[in-house]
């Protein structure tokens, strides 16, 4: 028997996302309005609201809804934020934050991903995220700085270039890993010009490539 997305939705909310101690209501009010099926391959369309993370081609995945809504809950977003995601993929998280009423930029290096993830964002409503192609370890320096900052790809370190955007005041959310396969989500919080650094436990993410990243 078919179920219903929305019913699919609820139970992830309920069982995946606020069971495991996610409270903010903005959160998971966001978490149960967008639809995570239309963000992945049409062929998984039905594995969409499984507990793990789903491939969304070139290598590239869309995380579990889980680590998506504790990183949007880290990040601590309130409506009217400039906030700048690095890693676009299919535009899930990019799409959760405005609707959270964030002011979205986000950057994708592989531009079959930009494409889709433009054309889908438009199609579902969120088309005032600003969508660019280019490598995101360089941030999105014209448009800097930002109140917060999110990179959904795992690297090394943190990228200069990001801490430089972000605002007096600001949060940076990342995996960061000696290497590419262990991997530790960090938050980065800026104030009067130094920079604070706490690590949240254990992650899998797929790879932050560029200049301020790991190698192709």
């Amino acid at each position: 028997m078919k179920i219903d997305p929305v019913r699919k939705r609820e139970r992830m909310v309920r069982e995946q996302i606020e069971a495991r101690g996610v409270a903010s209501p903005e959160v998971v009010a966001a978490m149960r309005a967008v639809p995570r099926h239309l963000f992945v391959q049409e062929a998984l369309s039905g594995q969409a609201y499984d507990d793990r993370p789903q491939p969304i081609g070139f290598g590239q995945t869309i995380s579990q809804p889980y680590i998506v809504a504790l990183m949007t809950e880290l990040l601590d977003v309130r409506p009217g934020m400039k906030v700048l995601e690095i890693g676009t993929g299919s535009g899930y998280q990019a799409a959760v934050l405005a609707e959270m009423g964030a002011d979205v930029y986000t950057v994708e290096r592989i531009k079959e991903l930009h494409q889709q993830a433009r054309e889908r964002l438009a199609r579902l409503g969120w088309r005032f995220v600003k969508l660019k192609l280019d490598d995101g370890t360089m941030g999105w320096p014209e448009e800097a700085p930002y109140d917060r900052i999110i990179v959904t790809a795992g690297g090394p370190s943190v990228p200069a270039p990001l801490l430089d955007q972000l605002a007096d005041g600001g949060v940076l959310i990342i995996p960061v890993g000696g290497t590419r396969r262990m991997q530790t989500l960090r938050i980065v919080r800026k104030e009067k010009g130094l920079v604070r650094e706490e690590d949240r436990g254990g992650v899998m993410f797929v790879d932050l490539v560029g200049k301020h990243g790991w190698e192709e």
